[in-house]
């Protein structure tokens, strides 16, 4: 069992705020496709009030968040087109390591996005 987590965190670029009401679903990948590990809506503080992953279900392999960014964009009051440029943003990320924490935050505004492997 590894002592690692999985954790994130979504901030509007936009806005300069944290993306609360984001809808967040977590899967692993494999030569199967993708089998959905569990959904989350953030905080307020655009946080997870959980990990995503902690204790025996964390273990090394190959996962996908998906960002409901359109979603998210849309209720806040952005006119987007249709379809909209930026909708659901995934993002395939590897563990390596179960005993560390990984941490993948997402920057996010209509047109663009980034992200990285934080702390």
């Amino acid at each position: 069992m590894g002592l690692g987590k999985l954790t994130t965190h979504v901030l509007d670029t936009a806005t300069g705020k944290p993306a609360g009401g984001l809808e967040i679903t977590l899967y692993s990948a494999g030569d199967w496709g993708l089998n959905e590990i569990r959904k989350v809506l953030t905080n307020s503080d655009g946080r997870c009030d959980a990990p995503l992953l902690e204790g025996e279900e964390f273990v090394t392999g190959i996962y996908e968040l998906h960002f409901a960014a359109g979603e998210y964009l849309r209720r806040i009051g952005n006119k987007l087109p249709e379809p909209a440029f930026l909708d659901l943003v995934p993002i395939r990320f590897g563990i390596a390591d179960a005993d560390s924490h990984y941490h993948v935050p997402l920057l996010i505004s209509a047109y663009g996005y980034s992200t990285y492997r934080g702390s």
